[in-house]
């Protein structure tokens, strides 16, 4: 596996992984025991998320245009 490949999955893992703390914070909000605290945890996740699928696209894209493989 090739580092460029590797950064592509450790990036792609990053943004699954704020996924479900945004889905856990969203939980954890609606229930009784929620607290602005989840709701800001998950709107933090998801820009997270967000501002990291921008960034490997953009990654991938510039590999590509260098010829890295």
């Amino acid at each position: 596996m090739s580092l460029r490949a590797f950064h592509v999955v450790f990036v792609v893992a990053s943004i699954v992984l704020s996924l479900m703390m945004a889905v856990w914070g969203g939980v954890n909000y609606g229930s009784d025991r929620g607290s602005v605290w989840h709701l800001v945890t998950t709107v933090g996740a998801v820009i997270v998320a967000g501002l990291l699928a921008v960034y490997v696209v953009k990654f991938v894209r510039k590999t590509r245009e260098l010829g890295l493989s």
